[in-house]
């Protein structure tokens, strides 16, 4: 059953399969929800999943489920898996600069030549499969609009673009916030 938006607002016009959306529950607490029904505190309270934690578990939840089948073929319909992601931002900069992706399988008993194997499939249905790491590691444009503000050009708050050696050079006034519209957000 597809679940959509309550009526607090407008849905816009760019609402469709993939849309996802938070609403405010409380001073820096958002209730996140898909179309599905499924609802995730985000926050930094008790019972709450912060912004960062979202992205680590986006990037090893791809990789689990990208490369399910290929590890499926080479352990075993029951087999266990448990993946891992450590990192924080770095305060300075309000940015990730690595994510470490760790995984846990059931490699007693398989020798090493079977072991490298399951390496190199894991590696590479990883890489053709996990569309969050696929955006991420290349760097990613987010822009940030506010719906129904006037003039559409005075919408878009900030755009964030990968960084490349034709983009403007970090703290250009082209390429930073303006000095008031820094987050009030710790670290994550």
């Amino acid at each position: 059953m597809a679940v959509a938006p309550d009526d607090s607002f407008p849905r816009p016009a760019s609402f469709g399969p993939g849309s996802v959306w938070a609403d405010r529950s409380g001073h820096r607490s958002l209730v996140g929800r898909n179309q599905r029904g499924v609802e995730i505190p985000i926050g930094h309270g008790e019972g709450e999943i912060n912004p960062g934690e979202l992205l680590k578990l986006a990037l090893i939840g791809c990789a689990g489920m990208s490369s399910d089948i290929t590890l499926t073929r080479r352990l075993g319909e029951d087999f266990e898996m448990r993946l891992w992601a450590h990192g924080t931002s770095d305060e300075e900069d309000n940015r990730y600069h690595r994510i470490a992706e760790e995984v846990q399988l059931p490699l007693d008993g398989l020798t090493a030549e079977e072991i490298a194997t399951v390496v190199t499939v894991f590696e590479r249905a990883v890489a053709a499969g996990c569309t969050v790491e696929r955006t991420v590691v290349p760097g990613v444009e987010v822009t940030h609009t506010v719906l129904g503000a006037e003039p559409p050009d005075a919408a878009t708050l900030r755009t964030s673009a990968p960084q490349t050696a034709d983009s403007d050079a970090p703290g250009t006034p082209e390429s930073r916030p303006d000095e008031d519209t820094t987050p009030d957000e710790e670290p994550r």
